[in-house]
Formats: structure tokens, C-alpha cells, sequence
């Protein structure tokens, strides 16, 4: 029964150490062992109260040689070691399983089901010699039994920042839905007998998406953005168009086209059939081509500087690359300029013609108006000449056009032209009888939407073949008219065209008249005289310019007031001074009719004698030219049912020189 107190809470375990001891230690362990038993005797007890722990060797006593062997004594303590863990594991779960037993174990499930402390025992069933009870007594505090839904199911910061987003998006959701959920588009609901019936749900396509919020507003945003940019098909238009005229810019292109004019006038006329104004047009012409030529060279010496400075290595390539860089932007910038302007006049009238009989000064009105305010006539243009040092204002190509038109009619500007029919023209171009190659070039200047300048066109011509342009024109042009006195018209006309008579002059007279009125009819005109704008030049070209843009809607020029200096540029005083003096001298002749209102018509100077056939036929187209003269200045042969002379069925008393 010797058992030690342990001197620490820990269970005292006997000591499992079997090696084999020598004498020596055998000797001094069996004296220690005699004089613990011998102190254990004299004070009467077991076990020692106090004083220093020592291991004892139980089996002192015996002699060495009754001592059991290492495997037979180590069998027990291995056996003892099991037992004790088994009977401390089965205290461990039946202490589990009080304290999870709940209410029905009798204890209340707040209060305590535990003691703070716990005695476990680890006892040996081994002899009563050998035998001891160890018991250890640990302290522990268990946690808290789980009382919250956190306990079962953690939620971290990211998964509840998931949670509230989605709960934000589903809410945004229905929301936005609202209107289509709410908004019923079944006027009349079906029963069973109108599906039995085989009738149809009473739904209206696109119902459901009239009341979205804001669906008007965007309906009208697109709907001003087609209006202000156009659909997908005009500017699929002005694309085509912007390309074609890139396409005609080449230089190669404009020196064929005048090879081809040269080629045209040296094999057919432009008038009459002795060929004497294609050899005038030739001249006027060769100013252009010289022109041409010479702009050309330049542009040849240029390249060929560039060719020398880049051979001998002082050349940059990167100028020349920025350079073009620049100009194609410059090029992009003005086409999205014209692009916009057109879309800012779209519904004006693009341009205006100015009709006149020849030598009536529609080239001086017309260097006027281009000049003064910036009208585009495009090009190339027929040159000045000794007769009209400051320019026709004629595009080339529209001039020879209308000479097709007339030729294939057997008519030209100055002879038949009273025959010309404008339907015929159109349907000789359909049937290939004339090639319209001049017409296309016109086109395309006349056509184009891109330009952000009104055109100006002007040929006498057009008097007779209006109505053949207006037919392949996309938009109708206004109309700028001037007359002049039919007698100084005559004269002119006598004085350039060394085989024109006065008669041949005053008739020419009456037919371009007639016809620019009786063609223009419909379109919005513009009325004015040689005479006015000579009187007072600045004051007579401001009024039409007002009235282009006023009256007809023609898209404003550039500048809106004329120069003093464009006027003294173009206006000739000595012209002015000349035309005075002639108005005096003619005061001093005789009159051979009044028309009233301050219209007469005076004696002029003929070639032919007093009672000649000849000279009674000028008085007779005199008389006739100053009555459509004078009802031009009264404003009578404005109106469309104005009777002209009836030209074709007059009988001239001798044959026409």
C-alpha cells in the first residue's frame, strides 16, 4: 500500500522503465526502501505527509534472482495504460451526452448543465497488491451552446455586398418594366367563343410600348436628326456625287475636253453655215487653251524641281507628305461644310440664268453680279475678245451643248431658230442622235447638291433652249431678264458680223425676246434693262440681287452689297458717254411712229435706198421690234397672253439677204 501524494495535479503513473539496474543501485535503492518502511512504522501511517517526492521501487523486496522478467512484468502496466484510457474516453462521452440531453434531462436549457470542474479516475483491475487508483482532477470551461441563425450560416462582407446588389438590380428591373406590366394592351378580351369561333386576340402591335417614358421624345429627336441629316439614301446621293466630282478633277480630263472643243470647232460652225463664227470661237477659245497650257507648264517645272531637289538628297519627303495630309483634310473639312450648307438650303432655289437676246449687255450684267457678290459660274469659260474685253461669263461647255441641240435640228443661234423645238431635242438625245458628252460636264455642275454657292448661267442661247434644260435639271433655276433697244442691238450686231443686216438683227431681236418670256413662264423672274444698268449701275444690280434672294429664294452669295470699285471695273464710262451722245443725235431724226407714253420709234440710217423692197422690210421688223419694245418698258409683254408678232407667217416683201 504504498502510495506517494503527488506532488503537482497531474495523476502519478508508476514508473514503466524495465532496464536492468547493477548492484550498486540495487544496494542503495533496497536502503532508501528500508528506511521509508521504518519511519512508515514508527509514525503509525501508510503514507508521508509532506517532504520531498521520490520514486519507489516496489519490487526491492525481492531478490534479484525472484525478479520477473522484463516482458512478463512490462504485460500488466501496458494492459493497466489501455484500461485507463478506455474508462477515461467512455467519462468523456457520457459527460457529452448529459450536457447535450436538453430539457428532458431535468435541467433548465439556460442555466447550467455542467459543474465547472471534472474528477476523472484511472483505475488498474490488477491485484490488490499491485493495484492503485490515480485520479486527476482537470478544469475547463466549454463554450457557449449555438443560440443564433450566424452560428449555422456565416455571411461575409462580400457575400452580403452580392446579396444587396442583386436585390438593387432586380428592383431597377422591375421598375423599368413597370409601365409594360402595368399597361394592359387588350382592348377587348377574348371569351371561349370567340377562340372557338376561330377569332383572333384583340392586340395592337406596339401596343405595349407606347407609354414607356420617354419613347416620345425619342421618337421626335430622330425624327429631326432624319430631317436635318437626311436619310440614308441622300446622303448615299451626295456621296456618289462628291466622288464623281473628284473623279474630274484630273488635269488629263480638262486637257481632253479641250483638244475636244478645238476638234469640234474646226469641224463644224457655231452659227451661220459660211463658218465664219467657228473661226471667231476658234480665236475666243485659244485664249483659254493658252491659258490652260501655261498653268500646265508651271505645274510640270514645279514637279521637276522637286525631281532635282530629291535626287541631289536636299529634298524632305516628309514636307511633301505633310502637304498632302493637309490639303486632303482641307478637302474632307470642305466637302462636310458643303455637305452641311446643303443641308441648311435645302428647299432654296440653287441658282439662277440670265436670258437676253445677243449684244444686250448680259455680259457686263452678269460680270457684275459674279464680281460684286460672288456667284459661281464653274468653268472653263470662253474668254474675252476684241468685242468683249471684259468677258462672257459663258461656260464652254453648255455653249457647245446647245449648238448640238440646234445643229440636229438644222437651226443655229443666228439662223432657223425660230424652228428649234425643244421636244425634239430631248428625243434625239434619247434616240442616241446627238452624244449630250458637253450636257453631262454641264450636269454635273448645274446638278450638284454639294455646292455652297448659287451658280449663275448665262448664254443667249438658252433663250431658245430652255425648255430642253429645264427637262434634265433637278431643281427650276430663276430667271434674270434684260433687253436692250432693238435698233442699238441691230446695229451691234451689224457692226461685229460684217454680213448681218439691220433686218436680220431686228428679227433675231423679236425671236430671242419672245421666246426667253414664253419659255420662262412658271418660273420665279427677275426683270431689268441695258439701259438701267447703265444709268446707275450700283443702285439697278443691288435691286435684282435683293430680289434673288428675296423674291425667288435663291441661296445667298457671299457678299450682299456690291463695290463701288466692281462697278468702275466693269462699267466703261466711255460707253456711257458714247450712248449719251448717241440718244442726242437721235432726237435730231424724225419719227416714224409713237407708241404713247413717251415710245417712239425714229428714221436710222439703211444701207438700201428710200423705195427699195429691202428697206421698206426693215421699217416693217423696225415697227414690229419698237412695239414689243415699248410694251416691254410698260410692262404689257409681261403677261402671258400677250400677242407677239407672228414672225413665221410673215411675208417679206423680197428674199432675205
Amino acid at each position: 500500500n504504498n502510495q506517494r501524494r503527488p506532488k503537482s495535479r497531474q495523476p502519478c503513473i508508476a514508473t514503466m522503465d524495465n532496464t536492468p539496474l547493477s548492484n550498486r543501485e540495487h544496494r542503495r535503492k533496497a536502503a532508501a526502501s528500508r528506511r521509508s518502511a521504518s519511519k512508515d512504522t514508527g509514525n503509525g501511517s501508510g503514507t508521508t505527509s509532506g517532504g520531498p517526492s521520490r520514486d519507489v521501487d516496489y519490487h526491492a523486496h525481492q531478490t534479484p534472482e525472484r525478479r520477473p522478467a522484463p516482458q512478463q512484468q512490462r504485460q500488466p502496466l501496458e494492459g493497466n495504460l489501455l484500461s485507463s484510457l478506455s474508462q477515461a474516453l467512455t467519462n468523456i462521452d457520457k459527460h457529452n451526452n448529459d450536457y447535450f440531453s436538453g430539457p428532458g434531462g431535468g435541467e433548465s436549457s439556460n442555466g447550467p448543465r455542467h459543474n465547472d470542474s471534472q474528477t476523472i479516475t484511472f483505475s488498474s483491475p490488477n491485484n490488490d497488491k499491485t493495484s492503485h487508483n490515480t485520479e486527476r482532477k482537470l478544469f475547463y470551461k466549454l463554450p457557449p451552446p449555438p443560440s443564433q441563425f450566424s452560428s449555422y450560416l456565416k455571411f461575409s462582407r462580400p457575400s452580403l455586398n452580392f446579396l444587396l446588389a442583386f436585390t438593387a438590380c432586380y428592383l431597377l428591373v422591375l421598375i423599368c418594366c413597370y409601365p409594360m406590366i402595368s399597361y394592359s394592351n387588350v382592348d377587348i378580351l377574348p371569351t371561349d367563343d370567340d377562340f372557338a369561333k376561330g377569332g383572333k386576340h384583340h392586340i395592337k402591335r406596339g401596343a405595349s410600348f407606347e407609354h414607356i417614358r420617354g419613347r416620345k421624345q425619342f421618337i421626335k429627336a430622330s425624327r429631326a436628326v432624319t430631317d436635318k441629316l437626311g436619310t440614308l439614301k441622300e446622303r448615299a446621293i451626295v456621296w456618289e456625287e462628291e466622288a464623281k466630282l473628284k473623279a474630274q478633277r484630273g488635269a488629263v480630263e480638262w486637257q481632253e475636253a479641250e483638244k475636244e472643243i478645238i476638234d469640234s470647232i474646226a469641224g463644224g460652225t457655231i452659227g451661220r453655215k459660211d463658218g465664219e463664227d467657228a473661226k471667231r470661237a476658234s480665236s475666243l477659245l485659244e485664249n483659254a487653251v493658252k491659258d490652260f497650257e501655261g498653268k500646265l507648264s508651271e505645274m510640270e517645272q514645279e514637279d521637276e524641281k522637286r525631281k532635282a531637289s530629291a535626287n541631289t538628297g536636299g529634298h524632305d519627303h516628309w514636307i511633301d507628305s505633310l502637304e498632302s495630309w493637309d490639303k486632303e483634310f482641307i478637302e474632307d473639312k470642305n466637302a462636310i461644310k458643303a455637305v452641311s450648307m446643303s443641308i441648311a438650303n435645302k428647299g432654296k432655289t440653287p441658282g439662277f440664268m440670265v436670258l437676253g437676246m445677243h449684244r444686250s449687255g448680259t455680259s457686263m450684267l452678269s460680270g457684275l453680279l459674279v464680281k460684286g457678290f460672288g456667284y459661281e459660274t464653274g468653268g472653263p469659260l470662253i474668254g474675252a475678245s476684241f468685242d468683249n474685253e471684259k468677258g462672257f461669263y459663258e461656260r464652254i461647255d453648255v455653249v457647245l451643248q446647245n449648238d448640238e441641240f440646234m445643229g440636229a435640228q438644222n437651226t443655229g443661234w443666228s439662223w432657223n431658230v425660230i424652228d428649234y423645238e425643244p421636244e425634239k431635242a430631248l428625243q434625239h438625245k434619247q434616240q442616241g442622235r446627238i452624244t449630250f458628252k458637253e450636257g453631262k460636264k454641264a450636269l454635273a455642275f448645274l446638278n450638284n447638291h454639294q455646292k455652297t454657292l448659287p451658280y449663275l448661267q448665262k448664254d443667249p442661247r438658252m433663250c431658245i433652249a430652255l425648255p430642253t434644260w429645264l427637262n434634265l435639271l433637278d431643281d427650276k433655276p430663276a430667271i434674270v431678264f434684260t433687253y436692250r433697244h432693238p435698233l442699238e442691238v441691230a446695229l451691234s450686231l451689224k457692226h461685229r458680223e460684217k454680213s448681218f443686216t439691220i433686218e436680220h438683227g431686228l428679227r433675231l431681236w423679236i425671236i430671242y425676246n419672245m421666246r426667253a418670256l414664253q419659255n420662262s413662264v412658271g418660273l420665279c423672274r427677275v426683270f431689268s434693262t441695258n439701259e438701267a444698268v447703265f444709268k446707275d449701275p450700283m443702285k439697278e444690280v443691288q435691286r435684282i440681287q435683293n430680289e434673288l434672294t428675296g423674291k425667288c429664294r435663291v441661296i445667298p452669295p457671299p457678299t450682299h452689297e456690291i463695290s463701288s470699285d466692281v462697278v468702275d471695273a466693269f462699267v466703261d464710262p466711255k460707253l456711257q458717254h458714247n450712248k449719251k451722245e448717241r440718244e442726242a443725235e437721235e432726237q435730231k431724226l424724225g419719227i416714224l411712229k409713237d407708241f404713247g407714253e413717251g415710245c417712239v420709234a425714229r428714221e436710222f440710217e439703211s444701207d438700201f435706198g428710200e423705195d427699195t423692197a429691202d428697206r421698206k422690210a426693215e421699217n416693217e421688223l423696225y415697227l414690229m421690234a419698237m412695239r414689243v419694245f415699248c410694251d416691254l418698258e410698260s410692262g404689257w409683254a409681261y403677261r402671258e397672253d400677250y400677242e407677239w408678232p407672228d414672225l413665221v407667217h410673215w411675208q417679206r416683201p423680197t428674199r432675205i439677204n
